[in-house]
């Protein structure tokens, strides 16, 4: 889910277009060779028709071959496709496509199901109808099928009759879609999926609470309205975007380009209502067409990229793909990178991985990919896939940018809420205390605005409303500098009678909402929201503790620096309580609040 490439004409609403199409990712994701070493390749426009699900349509795609590549001389394949909203032709695909072939691999460009000139409603990356779609591509590849017009690709390596080397990249919408396949079709040999989901249902309403499996949990959290809403509309307006569309692209449930369950799944996140039934069989379906619910099938070996500034799909969905693909088996690699879909059209930081200046060689993420597909496309056994876990540090420079561990931080520090609002790090410095804070009928809390970001324009500093939020602040950090690398949790209760009347109705909304985050206070009291990240987190039950996982960061406390915990009882980036529910914490030496961080460096409290 890439930013706008190129430069282009109406461009407020074409550079929102461009970056609900890929975020982040466009930019990066344009891939050019290095110029002296570019070698000519050809390239060639097919249509290719497919079954998908329960319909027939025609994808659209370009096969790009290096000069040299034939029957006699093959090589293997890179498959890429775009990010939502985009095509073949966006500057993003056809870019990864180039640079792959330049680098000489026969590359495949796709638009995805739905987008582009291809057909079919928009299924959401479903395994059973996108998956299965880019399977058939497979026997493209394989020699085993041709297009429509009778092409035959045989010039790709082959491990055996019938099933060619190949692996696939490309990023958000282009990154499930790679999970997708291998999860049907075994032939796959490497992904690189970049900043993609692990559980839709997640993405969409992230509940950080009550987690049953890796982000997934029983309780819709709150509905992410900004970025959904984005994508919904990008989705429907495609027939403005590519007139005289295939007749197959028509949608269900009053949609016009998404199958009816995509449709109704936005429908009831619209109504701000969620019976237990309903809500179970309708977020059920995003669920099914995510990750989270079809790795254990997944064998192809993968890396992992995703963006340490990504609001859309937060780090802690890459570390549940990863968890779960290690613990089968799958070699799996995890690299957390600078940017993700927030930030406008932020370029990437100075040394990153920036694929639109052709910077794969000399790159930390770029040369992790190049030797990905070297050991699993081209057979290198004395390619370096490199360590379990990279992680970008903002705070380094030149060649030592990214830090490595052979697995992710634990959690090695704790402090404790004391009723005075500091966060102490021993229980006998625990105040006794209560606080209370209450939401209003509108959003008082300010996170992040995607939609600033996908206009292009600024966004306005974090902040919270007065007597809407409770926070708790560290001392200053002395001596080292403190490094948190990953998800930090608060373990705490709370108390909200107006809550606990209606909690235990049948529809989840009824349950308290809240929003837990970490600030950076600066020596002169400024203070910076960590990537503007926030964890939303539905309450199963006030009258018990609970756990919320706040978002993945990568963040350098500095001497002089102190820690914030800040909660919040909403955020206008997403729908909040029904009704106004005060709450109130209460600490005591004895019981108490905990915040637990993963901190490779440094002490606090």
């Amino acid at each position: 889910m890439p930013r706008a490439p190129r430069a282009v004409s109406h461009r407020p609403l074409r550079a929102s277009l461009a970056l609900l199409a890929g975020g982040a990712l466009t930019a990066p994701l344009l891939l050019t060779a290095p110029g002296a070493a570019a070698a000519p390749y050809a390239v060639t426009p097919l249509k290719v028709t497919v079954r998908a699900g329960a319909h027939r349509c025609t994808v659209d795609a370009d096969v790009y071959r290096p000069a040299g590549v034939d029957a006699a001389h093959p090589a293997p394949a890179v498959v890429t496709t775009n990010g939502f909203g985009g095509s073949k032709a966006d500057g993003s695909t056809d870019a990864v496509a180039k640079a792959f072939a330049a680098r000489g691999y026969v590359a495949l460009a796709y638009s995805g199901l739905g987008f582009g000139r291809t057909g079919c409603p928009i299924s959401l990356d479903d395994p059973r109808i996108d998956g299965q779609a880019a399977s058939q591509l497979l026997d493209l590849l394989a020699g085993t099928r041709t297009a429509d017009d009778g092409t035959r690709v045989d010039y790709v390596t082959q491990d055996a009759a019938g099933d060619p080397r190949a692996g696939m990249i490309g990023g958000s919408y282009g990154g499930a879609i790679q999970l997708a396949t291998a999860a049907v079709d075994h032939r796959v040999d490497a992904l690189v999926p970049l900043i993609t989901w692990n559980d839709l249902g997640y993405s969409l309403a992230p509940n950080n609470t009550g987690r049953t499996q890796g982000v997934s949990g029983s309780l819709p959290g709150a509905y992410k309205w900004q970025w959904t809403n984005g994508f919904f509309l990008l989705g429907e307006a495609q027939g403005l975007r590519h007139p005289r569309l295939d007749r197959t692209r028509a949608g269900g449930a009053g949609c016009l380009h998404f199958v009816a369950q995509a449709c109704e799944t936005k429908r009831l996140l619209d109504s701000g209502r969620f019976p237990s039934e309903r809500t179970r069989a309708v977020l059920g379906y995003a669920r099914s067409v995510s990750p989270v619910s079809y790795l254990r099938s997944v064998t192809a070996p993968t890396l992992l990229v995703q963006g340490e500034a990504d609001t859309l799909f937060n780090l802690n969905e890459a570390t549940a793909t990863y968890r779960t693909l290690a613990a089968q088996g799958t070699p799996a690699r995890m690299i957390w990178q600078s940017w993700g879909h927030s930030g406008g059209m932020k370029q990437p930081a100075v040394g990153e991985l920036d694929l639109a200046r052709g910077n794969l060689e000399t790159s930390y993420v770029g040369r992790r990919i190049l030797a990905w597909f070297d050991r699993y496309l081209r057979h290198r056994a004395a390619a370096d896939t490199g360590p379990a876990f990279a992680y970008y540090r903002d705070w380094a420079a030149g060649q030592d940018v990214y830090g490595t561990a052979p697995a992710l931080p634990a959690a090695s520090r704790r402090l404790y809420l004391s009723g005075d609002g500091s966060l102490v790090g021993q229980r006998g410095q625990v105040v006794s205390g209560s606080r209370t804070y209450r939401n209003l009928r509108l959003a008082t809390s300010h996170s992040e605005s995607s939609l600033s970001g996908l206009l292009g324009l600024a966004d306005r500093a974090p902040r919270d409303g007065r007597g809407t939020f409770l926070a708790w602040t560290s001392a200053p950090v002395t001596g080292l500098p403190v490094d948190v690398v990953g998800a930090p949790t608060v373990t705490l209760k709370v108390a909200s009678p107006r809550t606990e009347k209606v909690q235990g109705s049948s529809d989840a909304a009824d349950r308290l909402v809240l929003f837990a985050k970490l600030y950076d206070v600066a020596p002169d009291g400024r203070a910076t929201l960590v990537h503007r990240m926030v964890a939303p987190a539905r309450v199963p039950d006030v009258t018990r503790r609970f756990t919320v996982e706040l978002p993945g960061i990568v963040h350098r406390y500095g001497p002089g620096h102190r820690l914030r915990l800040v909660l919040a009882a909403s955020d206008d980036a997403y729908a909040g309580n029904r009704g106004v529910k005060p709450v109130t914490v209460s600490s005591t030496p004895q019981d108490s609040g905990v915040l637990q961080l993963p901190v490779t460096q440094g002490t606090l409290g």
